[in-house]
């Protein structure tokens, strides 16, 4: 069973997915929340497989939570579920650590997928074009480069500290200062 918390603003939105994952064999949602706070209270109490995360939240944000969620339980899988997963968010969301990236606009079964491939340990992320990743390189400070490519390869913060020969609290600092720079490329992904 992948036991799985969603996190959306909207709540027609939260009943809706709870409807149709309690439908789908072998998963169990275990919570909802609407925001940064209640998502994190939520996850400390229920300790789901899977998040479900909005990238817009009432307080907060899911890029950030995202981060905070991948640096505090590495073992919790994160499925981005917005409405608006262009080139910049695909981008924000591979250097945040989440490990699936759905549309809303996509069918049910492609959102299943995803959560079930994350559940698994895979990802169900875009593949990041040459473009994008010349465009990210460009709005970074040239010292975060050797940052940016670790984590868009996916590599953990504890893998990156001992590689730049770092503390996590520091390789913490320059991810967040990363993400700051690409979300002042892109204000839409960050609202």
């Amino acid at each position: 069973m992948t036991r799985i918390a969603v996190v959306d603003p909207q709540p027609a939105v939260r009943a809706g997915l709870v409807i149709l994952l309690r439908a789908e064999p072998g998963f169990v949602p275990v919570g909802t929340a609407a925001g940064s706070s209640d998502a994190q209270a939520l996850l400390a109490r229920e300790r789901p497989d899977v998040v479900l995360l909005e990238l817009r939240l009432l307080e907060g944000d899911g890029i950030a939570l995202c981060r905070r969620i991948k640096s505090e339980r590495a073992e919790t899988r994160v499925v981005l579920y917005t409405a608006s997963p262009d080139a910049e968010v695909e981008l924000l969301a591979r250097v945040a650590g989440a490990d699936g990236l759905v549309d809303k606009a996509a069918p049910p079964s492609e959102l299943f997928e995803a959560i079930r491939l994350v559940a698994r340990g895979a990802t169900s992320l875009p593949e990041l074009t040459r473009a994008q990743l010349d465009a990210a390189a460009h709005r970074v400070d040239p010292d975060d480069l050797a940052l940016l490519a670790m984590l868009v390869d996916r590599t953990s913060p504890a893998d990156v500290a001992a590689t730049l020969h770092m503390d996590r609290s520091r390789v913490a600092k320059r991810i967040e200062r990363v993400l700051g720079r690409l979300r002042r490329a892109a204000p839409r992904a960050a609202a």
